[in-house]
């Protein structure tokens, strides 16, 4: 039996596909149940847990709460547009392919975003916060931090929105990572320095480098994905447009089921996680009381940490030149995390300040003994004492394989105490996703079901996009980068429309393209403006 592909059949009017579904769809009632009993015990569980944590805070007024609710409205804010604008391309080849009615599809997929981010790791949180300005980052209780985390905030917002408008899959992580260029540019400006020595160019390039590869990979993969399957699966009908509303052969059906749910799942587990890097510096912002530290370290823990400090400072002390001085060596090292410039005062301010955090972390016993006005301070110890571990490989002396042990072993300690999200922070953001998903999803879902290609998509087609996209990102997340779930799927389709000689609608790929060139620069400008109004305001 011949593989080759029967020519499909040309789109009709943009929309007409998708409203003739919906027209015939059911409301998906037992899925739109599921997700409403989800909703409603997620919101119990976030009312018990915050109202727990916020029980250690003593305010004399009641700002610091209105603060970070304002604050959290935001983040969750951008959570809900990414949902809708980036978790839509999940469901798209399994609407296209009549593989699920579109309700259905949609409550699908944000239950699967819903337990991706509850499974989250948080590295790709942190590896987002790694690319913010440190000063900044110290001083996020004060006015500049709040404003930074406004400004890239409601950036990022607006300028989703505006891509949603336009049917446009643009990048939200593209979209979020030019706000913070943004901030960090107009934060040097502002003080009379170089824009670009306040941006840590390291890890922009390695962030870009995910960026930049994973739509190039999307479209190659995807395509000898559909070679493949072109090779070892002779059915007719996976190679021809869907016939009616009729559904795809079974095994089709299933597979293409798996993975619109495996995409849904990895996208909340990768996209996901920069809203909650950007909830946490909210929350040391306006209540450090309760989130400075991670107040489940334990006395045993302290005491196993102390041991390790005492081991760090040692090794530490084979790399203090004799001539070197510090008067304190908390700004001696924001001043080398800022500049990247390395000179001698470095390991000594280091050795200070492990011993420093050594003293006070035993004095405490555990880390939720630590007094409330002290929190933050420790933290801001904790996290500049890391920040310098992490530098030090490329940017200090060379170390000897067990010093740098030691060392990294030490790291991860500090990582544990100010690294980390509580849990009720992903249910809120898993629960915002998917709402997201199922209030927004009809736009883009139309431009990657019928504007991308010249023909209707293939069962065959669908797959590859969607196994491509899920593999992409699954790894993406195991290695704690950020990519696009938008660039991956929507370069994917493109892939297999190429490889099958389909033809593709160079006016969406152009608007895409465009979308995708100016995101960043787009993103960047207005953050970088709104920062400097609302930095203004707050003085």
């Amino acid at each position: 039996m011949s593989t080759s592909a029967s020519p499909a059949a040309a789109l009709p009017t943009t929309g007409s596909i998708l409203d003739q579904k919906l027209a015939k769809s059911s409301p998906g009632k037992w899925g739109a149940i599921a997700f409403g009993v989800m909703l409603l015990g997620g919101l119990g569980y976030i009312a018990v847990k915050l109202s727990h944590d916020l029980a250690i805070v003593h305010s004399a007024t009641v700002f610091p709460f209105i603060l970070l609710g304002l604050a959290l409205m935001i983040a969750l804010g951008f959570e809900f547009v990414n949902g809708f604008h980036d978790t839509a391309n999940a469901v798209a080849t399994c609407i296209y392919t009549h593989s699920l009615e579109p309700h259905i599809a949609v409550v699908y997929s944000g239950i699967m975003n819903f337990i991706g981010v509850l499974t989250s790791s948080g590295a790709v949180a942190f590896a987002i916060i790694s690319l913010l300005p440190v000063e900044l980052i110290l001083k996020v209780s004060k006015g500049s931090g709040f404003s930074m985390v406004f400004a890239l905030l409601v950036a990022a917002i607006l300028w989703n929105l505006a891509t949603w408008w336009r049917g446009l899959p643009a990048s939200s992580s593209h979209t979020m990572i030019g706000s913070i260029l943004g901030v960090g540019i107009a934060n040097q400006l502002m003080q009379g320095n170089s824009g670009t020595s306040g941006v840590d160019w390291e890890q922009v390039t390695k962030v870009f480098k995910a960026l930049l590869i994973s739509p190039v990979v999307g479209f190659l993969m995807a395509g000898a994905i559909f070679f493949l399957f072109k090779l070892v699966a002779r059915d007719p009908r996976l190679y021809k447009a869907p016939e009616g509303t009729a559904p795809p052969p079974f095994y089709i059906r299933a597979l293409l089921v798996c993975t619109c749910g495996g995409v849904s799942f990895f996208h909340g587990s990768n996209d996901g996680q920069k809203g909650m890097g950007l909830i946490m510096l909210i929350l040391v912002g306006t209540v450090p009381t309760a989130y400075a530290l991670n107040h489940t370290v334990d006395t045993g823990q302290v005491q196993t940490f102390a041991a390790v400090s005492t081991a760090v400072a040692g090794a530490i002390s084979n790399y203090i030149e004799p001539s070197a001085t510090v008067a304190d060596p908390g700004p001696q090292l924001e001043h080398f995390i800022s500049t990247k410039k390395y000179d001698p005062g470095v390991m000594l301010a280091l050795q200070q300040q492990v011993i420093e955090i050594r003293n006070e972390a035993v004095s405490y016993g555990s880390l939720g003994n630590v007094p409330a006005d002290m929190q933050a301070n420790v933290r801001n110890q904790m996290y500049l004492t890391s920040e310098t571990m992490r530098l030090l490989p490329k940017l200090g002396p060379k170390m000897s394989a067990p010093d740098v042990k030691v060392i990294t072993n030490y790291k991860g300690f500090l990582d544990k105490s100010t690294k980390f999200i509580p849990s009720w922070v992903k249910v809120a953001v898993a629960l915002a996703l998917g709402l997201g998903t199922m209030v927004g999803w009809k736009r883009i879902v139309v431009t990657v079901g019928e504007k991308i290609g010249k023909t209707h998509l293939t069962y065959a087609q669908g797959a590859a996009a969607e196994i491509t996209a899920m593999i992409t990102i699954g790894l993406a997340d195991g290695y704690g980068l950020p990519v696009s779930t938008t660039h991956v799927l929507s370069s994917g389709i493109a892939g297999t429309m190429a490889a099958n000689k389909s033809g593709l609608q160079m006016s969406t790929i152009r608007d895409i393209a465009m979308a995708w060139v100016f995101t960043l620069p787009a993103a960047a400008a207005l953050s970088g403006c709104l920062f400097w109004l609302f930095n203004n305001l707050a003085k």
